[in-house]
């Protein structure tokens, strides 16, 4: 067992660990254990019923968060042509294709997100698939962010639109917000998120497909939130 801080131990009396904190009363509270001197990140962490060792039971998709989740994404459009100027108008940091390319393959990896149009993965693929994949950075058609509508996937993710996969264990992580957010956006992003894990429920999964449900912050203790 980690030992735990002063702090922490502190956070933890306020929480009743046998508890199951509807969804509402888990939004007020988390905000009450965010005692860092930054403004932690809301996190969900989901226990699924899927055997993450069989692939027709990989969880992986989008949701577009109602509320964002407080954070700048900055985003790198790799693309051609008249497609590198629809990606600068829509607000990506950083815009090229060889030349951009070149400079991830060589070490440069101050971004969040990548996006790229299909004529370029080939290209992308090739020259920074072992640099990228191991980040979750690379390009996905089913992570959304490659498509000739690169304009559109770029607003969507500086508007709050987020990825989200089972790990090896068969839990699903992801941030919701910020402890600065209202408790009724933190709820509210936090249906959302529900709801797109139960969309992407797979074939294969059988009995229960959503185990439990914790919310918590960067430096406090989970709750365990009542589902449904």
């Amino acid at each position: 067992m980690p030992k735990r801080g002063k702090r922490y131990k502190n956070l933890l009396e306020k929480v009743d660990t046998k508890k199951v904190y509807a969804l509402e009363e888990a939004a007020q509270l988390v905000k009450l254990l965010a005692s860092a001197k930054f403004d932690e990140t809301v996190e969900v962490h989901v226990k699924l019923g899927i055997d993450p060792r069989k692939s027709d039971q990989t969880v992986r998709s989008t949701v577009s968060l109602p509320h964002g989740t407080g954070r700048q994404v900055r985003v790198v459009a790799i693309a051609r042509g008249e497609k590198l100027k629809e990606a600068e108008e829509a607000g990506a940091d950083y815009v090229g294709s060889e030349e951009l390319v070149k400079k991830i393959k060589e070490g440069w990896l101050d971004f969040d997100a990548v996006v790229a149009t299909p004529d370029v993965m080939g290209l992308v693929g090739k020259e920074l698939g072992r640099v990228l994949g191991p980040r979750g950075l690379l390009p996905n058609p089913k992570a959304g962010t490659v498509g000739m509508n690169i304009g559109e996937i770029i607003k969507e993710i500086k508007a709050g639109r987020i990825e989200f996969r089972n790990d090896k264990t068969g839990v699903v992580h992801a941030p919701i917000g910020k402890a600065s957010f209202e408790p009724e956006k933190i709820a509210e992003n936090l249906k959302a998120f529900i709801k797109a894990v139960e969309a992407a429920k797979p074939e294969g999964a059988k009995g229960t497909y959503i185990r439990s449900v914790h919310l918590t912050t960067t430096m406090g203790p989970s709750l365990r939130v009542r589902y449904p």
